[in-house]
């Protein structure tokens, strides 16, 4: 059975490692970024310049706790862009020092997820036994894509947009297993599909640090809550890229792992539960990461309400959305008033 690959997160409510004990048996690896470093969410421990460096020692217990489960630890060094040391010596610098500080602390990165080439190349020229992932957010959806890079990856956590094209993730993964590659997808991802608006936001996250030092416009950045602000563009929601839990079964032989975005979701145990069991019941939309419940209060996804037939339809339709009622009459069905 498929396993997940699931995100660390740190709260004060709960204990993410207790989360992982309650669903080991299904989820394959822990993701996560090092405490004061840029990754694809929000830096943990800061904000304002003031970091807790405390959080690291929580951290490093947790990530033991998780090992001893037998479960692989993946090191996320994934922001979108690290400015002017990109390419410097000082980077590396910085990225062999944690990978070292995890290694003396028993906690050894098995993987590292990267959105850059340059630190795919700093971690093989230093390190021969880690994992090296290209991250979701390098958009890679073709043979081509992963060809370029193979020489630095290991394995791919292909474009969300892949997840409901079944034919192409047949070619994907037909070339992964002929050059030894594993391929990852990403499930709950409430991302709008082929967002034009998704380099700035990544972009901006990675420079969060700075920016919440400025002063700024009044300008709401996400595209997909300005978009979501009119109701006829619910939708598009349906429309996206997200998997049912009920439908990860036929992603078996497709792919090697299903990534599940928990690391700032508000019940990362609801949604891991869910697809370990590979059945939800609620509000489709408190799912994803990340979810718009607030945007379409008072009313809610019903998921009882999905018909058996969303998965088929919507993996083989020519996704021209102009032309075809598919969606918008399940959303007619499954929009409920709380």
């Amino acid at each position: 059975m498929l396993k997940l690959s699931v995100g660390y997160q740190y709260s004060e409510k709960f204990s993410f490692s207790e989360i992982v004990s309650n669903y080991s048996n299904s989820i394959e690896e822990v993701y996560f970024p090092w405490i004061d470093s840029a990754s694809g969410r929000s830096i943990i421990g800061g904000y304002d310049g003031y970091f807790d460096y405390g959080l690291q020692n929580i951290l490093i217990d947790e990530l033991k706790k998780i090992k001893k489960m037998g479960i692989k630890l993946d090191l996320l060094f994934n922001a979108n862009c690290y400015g002017e040391d990109s390419m410097s010596e000082v980077l590396c610098g910085k990225i062999c020092s944690v990978i070292d500080f995890l290694a003396v602390n028993d906690v050894a990165p098995d993987i590292i997820t990267t959105t850059s080439p340059a630190i795919a190349f700093m971690v093989k020229e230093h390190y021969n036994n880690i994992e090296l992932k290209a991250s979701v957010n390098m958009k890679i959806s073709t043979v081509k894509g992963m060809q370029y890079v193979s020489h630095l990856f290991d394995s791919f956590c292909v474009a969300k947009e892949c997840n409901r094209n079944i034919e192409q993730l047949k070619v994907l993964k037909a070339w992964a297993v002929e050059n030894n590659k594993k391929i990852t997808i990403l499930a709950n991802s409430g991302c709008m599909r082929d967002c034009s608006g998704q380099i700035f936001h990544d972009n901006m996250v990675a420079h969060e640090a700075e920016i919440s030092n400025r002063k700024n416009i009044k300008f709401l950045p996400y595209m997909c809550w300005n978009y979501l602000k009119n109701p006829e563009n619910y939708v598009s929601v349906l429309q996206n890229t997200w998997i049912r839990p009920e439908d990860i079964h036929n992603y078996d032989g497709l792919v090697d792992t299903v990534k599940l975005a928990t690391r700032s979701h508000q019940l990362p145990g609801m949604v891991i539960g869910a697809y370990a069991r590979r059945r939800y019941f609620g509000n489709l939309l408190d799912l994803f990461e990340p979810g718009y419940g607030a945007a379409f209060a008072p009313y809610v996804v019903d998921s009882s309400k999905i018909p058996d037939d969303f998965w088929p339809e919507t993996t083989k339709c020519k996704k021209d959305c102009s032309n075809c009622d598919y969606c918008n009459k399940v959303l007619k069905n499954a929009l409920v008033i709380a």
